[in-house]
């Protein structure tokens, strides 16, 4: 067999392929067979040096092929064929072959850095280059060294052949040709509305009675949802004989749908998928039927700025890179059609060659603490591809200090160690290892899932915007917006206890009050997990006191111990609010509990701040000044840029300093708490487990 020539890693670059045999896209036969094919190549030596895992940057995707290899197998999934995403790990001693998502693959690394369990390690999709998959790039080049029985096959599309290949010397390339060219349609010039200009192409082609599903590219997650209402809208309006256009959005932000080859029931009429996506969608798109595509070649990208600790939502033409791979998804048709609503002239001149790399576009914190734990291993140097700039490492270094996540050396202390156990933001960690010291651990868990999974709320369709808001009366609790999650998650815990008791539909009940329910479903997955962890390193758990007067003053300590960097204040008492960090300013996002209310407070601890057309603040909690003083270590206050909110802040240091000095000389001696917090505390003291 041709694996037995592999030294170390192969490069297997695919591009789509249709075959009369193959009714799905030759992604994803790669997908299922590659991994197969490596099983039989190591069952000789009965897994000797390991099992198989192959990656995937999606979690549906993942599933999916491991929920298809198993049936193709004739296997139990979870026993010789498994999948391992977040929240769930459907693998057993027994697993043989099994699908992850990149970034669980590279967690699993910090308990095991050789990754000793796999023979054979297959990296899929790195075309779309992500931050885990980048990670995984460059440490498996000193993994292969140390371990030379183990096999790499980077799988990925043609246009990134040459980087790839540079980047991983002496290495065996595979390449699968495409069978059928793509008719491309170039518009004569640059559209003026490209939103607009789709729709109107998508209605031509319906009415032009020529059959097959349809992909559009669009720009946003907003235009989706745009476009949805107006194909339900005119639905009725189209001429019945041409069958029914069925629109299918397929969101980012994990509440992704595959559109996949499935048997559907007889139907009398002509059904017409429409799948509307973004980039996003690139590489989930998998079946035959689609016989036309619309590229507006646009993107909104979010892009992290290290300098205000915020995400800009940047539009942008697409890559050259990126409309290869659009164009490609027509390839099992033999009469695919794609048009692009852009002149040839604009791909030449407008269109880089390869999209921005993830690791280049994010906020680094999350990863240089990874790589601070893998020190520790030996492996913390990872030999990137594309290096990330070096503001963004300095930025990301510096919050970690902040965090107290480092110790003078620059090295992972004790208490950053702790917070790398938990798979969610640094500053989110470090707040849930705060709750243990102010009895909230039950609220902050909960907290913690509801702000990592995707967003609860739905936006409702047109027309129902009141009643919705009144529907979501019944959770806002009057001490923000982290509070009136927590009141979303007990009603559905509650709703779910109902529902097994009484029949009771929780699908139905979510939709009744607008809420996402497969985001809350994501959120009681995570909070598990967090729960198991805090268990597992016998961390404390205090009992749930939400409701009480005090309780709230706990949760708002433990946010702004993780929090005390995404404060903001009110400047003129309309909700223009501006960063404590640096002079943007920002409104209160619509779906927030302070939004068209006359009771706007001055000083709010945020989640989230993103740039965009309407600067907006989620997640928002009151806080008093006296509270952030109390809990911000002092030399973050003193490298704060001189601003009005400063000065506020430091006559309330003035003021409470002789107060601070009258009950030290007041404290009995012996009386320090396990957690040590206070302003004024040095660096060795700040934060830390004793």
């Amino acid at each position: 067999m041709v694996w037995v020539k592999f030294q170390g890693t192969l490069l297997l670059f695919y591009q789509w392929k249709s075959t009369k045999t193959l009714p799905r896209a030759a992604s994803t036969w790669w997908e299922i067979l590659v991994p197969q094919w490596c099983a039989e190549f190591l069952l000789p030596d009965h897994f000797q040096h390991g099992a198989i895992v192959c990656t995937q940057t999606h979690t549906q995707t993942a599933v999916w092929l491991a929920l298809q290899v198993a049936d193709e197998m004739d296997v139990n999934i979870g026993h010789e064929v498994g999948y391992m995403v977040a929240c769930e790990n459907c693998c057993s001693s027994e697993t043989i072959l099994r699908y992850s998502t990149d970034d669980m693959l590279q967690r699993e690394m910090m308990s095991n850095p050789l990754l000793t369990n796999y023979g054979i390690i297959i990296l899929d999709d790195v075309h779309e280059r992500t931050v885990p998959t980048d990670v995984l790039l460059g440490l498996l080049k000193d993994v292969l060294i140390l371990r030379p029985e183990l096999k790499l096959i980077i799988m990925a599309s043609p246009q990134t052949s040459s980087k790839l290949q540079a980047d991983y010397d002496c290495v065996s390339l595979i390449k699968v040709e495409s069978k059928y060219q793509t008719e491309v349609v170039y518009t004569c010039g640059i559209q003026e509305d490209h939103f607009l200009s789709a729709l109107k192409l998508l209605f031509e082609i319906h009415n032009s009675k020529e059959r097959g599903d349809i992909v559009v590219f669009l720009a946003c997650e907003q235009e989706i949802r745009k476009a949805y209402q107006i194909i339900q809208q005119e639905g009725p309006n189209l001429n019945p004989d041409l069958g029914e256009l069925v629109p299918i959005p397929l969101y980012p932000s994990g509440r992704e749908k595959i559109l996949m080859p499935n048997k559907e029931k007889p139907c009398q009429s002509y059904r017409r998928k429409v799948l509307l996506t973004t980039s996003f969608g690139e590489s989930l798109v998998w079946i035959k039927t689609v016989a036309f595509l619309i590229d507006t070649g646009i993107e909104r990208r979010k892009v992290y700025n290290p300098r205000i600790r915020a995400d800009m939502a940047v539009i942008q033409p697409i890559s050259k890179s990126q409309a290869e791979m659009r164009k490609q998804i027509l390839g099992i048709s033999s009469s695919g059609k794609c048009f692009c609503l852009y002149p040839e002239e604009f791909s030449h001149k407008e269109m880089k060659p390869f999209p921005p790399v993830r690791i280049q576009e994010s906020s680094l914190t999350s990863l240089v603490l990874f790589l601070k734990r893998m020190d520790i291993a030996g492996l913390g140097h990872c030999d990137f591809i594309d290096r990330p700039a070096p503001e963004s490492l300095m930025q990301a270094l510096e919050e970690l200090d902040y965090l107290a996540a480092l110790d003078n050396d620059g090295n992972l202390s004790e208490f950053g160690i702790i917070m790398s156990e938990f798979p969610v933001d640094p500053q989110l960690s470090k707040a849930i290892l705060a709750s243990c010291e102010f009895d909230c651990v039950e609220e902050m868990l909960t907290i913690a899932a509801m702000v990592t999974a995707p967003g609860c709320f739905l936006n409702p369709p047109q027309g129902t915007e009141e009643i919705a808001i009144a529907c979501w009366q019944k959770f806002l609790h009057p001490a923000g917006d982290h509070f009136t999650l927590i009141n979303v998650y007990k009603a559905y815990k509650e709703a779910c206890t109902n529902s097994t008791s009484h029949y009771y539909d929780i699908e139905k009940w979510c939709q009744d009050y607008f809420l996402n329910c497969s985001a809350l479903k994501m959120a009681e997955a995570i909070r598990a997990e967090l729960d198991d962890i805090m268990r597992r390193i016998e961390l404390p758990i205090s009992a749930p006191a939400f409701g009480l007067k005090e309780n709230v003053l706990r949760i708002k300590k433990a946010l702004l111990s993780g929090y005390f960097m995404q404060i903001a204040r009110d400047v003129d008492g309309s909700g223009n609010y501006l960063m404590l960090t640096h002079r943007q300013v920002a409104q209160l996002h619509p779906l927030s509990i302070y939004y068209n209310t006359r009771r706007i407070p001055e000083w709010v601890v945020f989640h989230e701040f993103r740039i965009a057309e309407n600067n907006s603040i989620k997640i928002t909690s009151a806080i008093s000044p006296d509270l952030f003083v109390e809990l911000a270590p002092q030399y973050y206050f003193s490298n704060l840029p001189a601003s009005e909110s400063k000065a506020i802040l430091q006559e309330v240091i003035s003021h409470l300093s002789p107060i601070s000095a009258t009950n030290k000389e007041q404290k009995p001696h012996g009386e320090d708490r396990e957690y040590e917090k206070c302003p004024q505390t040095t660096a060795e003291q700040r934060c830390i487990i004793q």
